[in-house]
């Protein structure tokens, strides 16, 4: 088997972000804490309350729809924005591989999201479909399973794959050749709301006009599904750890450009 430094790097990036984001890096805080507290307890005991509080801001909806302000800041595409796309792309966002009423492997819940809004603005405007998304785990690119969902699913088709990327900086590197072959300079971007800054800079680095088209906001009004909205809970603590990843992708994109 050939070895791929890519694929290295993309695990070993993976790794890293693993050990950094919630819920493992406030779990860390707080075992260490505790194992330093038998030799030095003042600090040991502060480490373990950091990764407490952290666990619980990361969990709260106030603190974690502060987050997410900075994120999801771009609006609804408009009428005018759907004239004057060329193109729609649509980034996958990872594979749900235990998909046995599939057959095998499967787009998650978070590429299916982005799909149901890009066929929706497909069917709308008529517009081309290009899905973004590569192999890192399985035999199956990421978006060969998103255009079978768009296709068969949705009922839209898909005109162009790129099938090569493994993060967000080479879904807009290997799908913009393709786009720029077709005469596309100016396209709708669909993913999350909150990953829609990350992804218009790396899109609009790539050499295309963006026309964000965000879906699935994780902040605002009503976006909670527990009768006591404004208590920690399961759902806000996914939306804290998608806020972390994205800050820290964003971060780390600026830092690399």
């Amino acid at each position: 088997m050939a070895f791929d430094s890519a694929l290295v790097l993309f695990w070993l990036k993976k790794t890293v972000s693993i050990m950094v984001q919630p819920p493992l890096a406030p779990l860390l805080l707080i075992v260490v804490g505790l194992l330093l507290a038998g030799r030095r307890r003042r600090g040991g005991l502060a480490l373990a309350w950091l990764g407490v509080a952290a666990t619980l801001l990361l969990s709260t909806p106030a603190s974690v729809g502060w987050l997410l302000r900075g994120l999801e800041t771009a609006p609804v595409v408009d009428a005018a924005g759907l004239r004057q796309a060329q193109a729609i792309v649509v980034l996958g966002a990872g594979k749900r591989r235990n998909a046995p009423e599939y057959g095998g492997e499967t787009v998650n819940r978070l590429a299916l999201e982005r799909l149901r809004y890009a066929a929706r603005l497909a069917r709308t405007t008529g517009l081309p479909v290009l899905v973004s998304g590569g192999t890192p785990t399985g035999a199956t690119a990421e978006a060969f399973l998103m255009k079978t969902a768009m296709e068969e699913d949705f009922r839209v088709p898909v005109r162009w794959m790129e099938t090569a990327s493994l993060d967000t900086r080479q879904n807009a590197e290997f799908s913009a050749p393709q786009l720029h072959a077709a005469g596309v300079r100016r396209i709708l971007l669909v993913t999350h709301a909150a990953h829609m800054p990350r992804a218009q800079a790396a899109f609009e680095d790539a050499g295309l006009q963006v026309i964000p088209a965000p879906t699935a906001w994780l902040g605002g009004t009503g976006t909670g599904d527990q009768v006591l909205g404004e208590l920690p809970g399961p759902t806000t603590a996914y939306a804290g750890w998608y806020a972390v990843h994205e800050w820290l992708g964003l971060l780390t994109y600026r830092l690399t450009r």
